[in-house]
């Protein structure tokens, strides 16, 4: 009886020790990896490198034309030089080009629009079908983005997936933030963080 006694108890020490060691598939998530997951996007549209955007001063045909945003996001106009236009949208961009040419020529009038749209766009990398860049005309999320990539390889380790994304601080410090997506909790709605929204330049990393 004894004996019988002390095997259940080793069996359960067992059982214990397996249970511990399986994934429950509730990810561990960090505070920055939640604030970024659950972040609004922005209602609206904001401009990003390689956008191509329609400058239009009414009345004057020299100061209007069709410019692309740099790199560095800013454009450059003739008189007034150069334009911080990354991360505002199209009216911001018009209000500060009219208060740079105020300087110059009385009540300007300046409309700015999208004429095309390069600056969101996706990584998907690792165990998909089609790995590579996407650049996008609209929002996409986590599962969107992977379905965009032919879906996952057989040996993929679905679970294991990763968003990349890198915040850039006020002083212009950036840091790269790994955001845990585990598919199961994707497709079931569970877990802390959902199936998001993706940011121009987030990476999907599937292991």
């Amino acid at each position: 009886m004894e004996n019988r006694s002390k095997m259940t108890s080793v069996r359960m020490i067992i059982i214990a020790g397996l249970l511990l060691a399986v994934p429950i598939g509730c990810a561990s998530v960090s505070k920055e990896a939640f604030e970024e997951a659950v972040k609004p996007v922005p209602k609206d549209f904001l401009l990003g490198p390689e956008d191509v955007l329609e400058v239009s001063v009414w009345r004057n045909q020299d100061l209007s034309r069709t410019v692309v945003i740099r790199p560095d996001g800013k454009i450059s106009l003739p008189l007034i030089g150069e334009i911080q236009a990354s991360g505002s949208n199209p009216a911001q961009v018009a209000a500060k080009i009219a208060a740079r040419l105020a300087e110059f020529k009385e009540n300007p009038n300046v409309s700015v629009s999208i004429k095309e749209v390069n600056s969101y766009f996706i990584y998907v990398l690792g165990e998909v079908h089609r790995p590579g860049k996407y650049p996008l005309k609209s929002y996409v999320t986590v599962l969107q983005g992977i379905s965009m990539a032919g879906g996952f390889l057989p040996f993929a380790s679905q679970n294991n997936m990763q968003v990349i994304r890198t915040r850039t601080y006020e002083n212009g410090k950036e840091v790269q933030i790994r955001i845990p997506v585990p598919y199961n909790e994707l497709v079931a709605g569970k877990g802390a963080i959902g199936n998001f929204t993706l940011k121009s330049g987030d990476t999907i990393v599937v292991p």
